[in-house]
């Protein structure tokens, strides 16, 4: 479950041995509920978190959230191929990435950029090689964008970023100030504890099949929302 080591500062640049770790504990494979996207998925979720783990003793290596499809990330994901009007022709930020999967979707659905923001080096390579494998362009940014208000993008997408109460106090102040300054913001989120959702309007909700053992369930109930009425 991604946690407060979102709220660091950047790992390095991701490099080639960041892409051979990748390629080697994940297989391209179609993403359940949005079978239109492949990622590269570990296989063994419990294994590769395991790895990781002992390398974050030994090297500081960040847990492996870009190596899962995460229920939030996904339902905006559904809703973003849905509903490509939402996204085309316009200029599309998507913050606490993971593995990319809902700027991919943007990509897909026209969008005119996408930039898709993480602070850890490995989510960075592995945005960049699931855009390609989905023949999409998607600017993968090593970077912290949540101090600032999301510019110049048109529409701003996070999927799972209220897990915890540090986090959400960064983060809701950040998609405000996106949208105080007109830009569009979509959320989606599988009941976390953290989300105001008298702040948000439901938009759209959907059985999201999950990793169960990274969840307490094989399926998550999870809403998109759209920050503001």
């Amino acid at each position: 479950m991604p946690s407060e080591l979102r709220l660091h500062q950047p790992t390095s640049r991701p490099c080639s041995g960041d892409l051979a770790f990748i390629l080697r504990e994940t297989a391209l494979t179609p993403v359940p509920f949005v079978p239109e996207i492949r990622l590269h998925m570990a296989d063994d979720a419990i294994a590769l978190w395991e790895t990781t783990e002992k390398a974050r003793g030994e090297a500081g290596m960040p847990p492996p959230f870009w190596a899962f499809a995460w229920a939030g990330g996904v339902a905006v994901t559904r809703y973003v191929l849905d509903h490509p009007e939402l996204v085309a022709g316009r200029g599309v930020l998507d913050v606490a990435a993971g593995s990319g999967v809902v700027g991919v979707a943007a990509a897909l659905s026209g969008a005119a950029w996408v930039r898709a923001a993480e602070i850890d080096a490995y989510a960075v390579a592995a945005i960049e090689l699931n855009a390609e494998a989905n023949g999409v362009r998607v600017e993968g940014a090593l970077v912290d964008l949540v101090d600032g208000d999301g510019a110049p993008a048109d529409v701003v997408l996070a999927g799972d970023v209220f897990y915890e109460r540090a986090m959400a106090a960064r983060f809701l102040p950040f998609l405000e100030r996106a949208a105080a300054r007109g830009a569009t913001v979509i959320v989606g989120d599988p009941g976390r504890a953290y989300l105001p959702r008298e702040r948000f309007t439901a938009v759209a909700a959907y059985e999201v099949p999950v990793v169960a053992d990274l969840e307490d369930a094989s399926v998550k109930t999870t809403t998109v929302w759209r920050l503001g009425a």
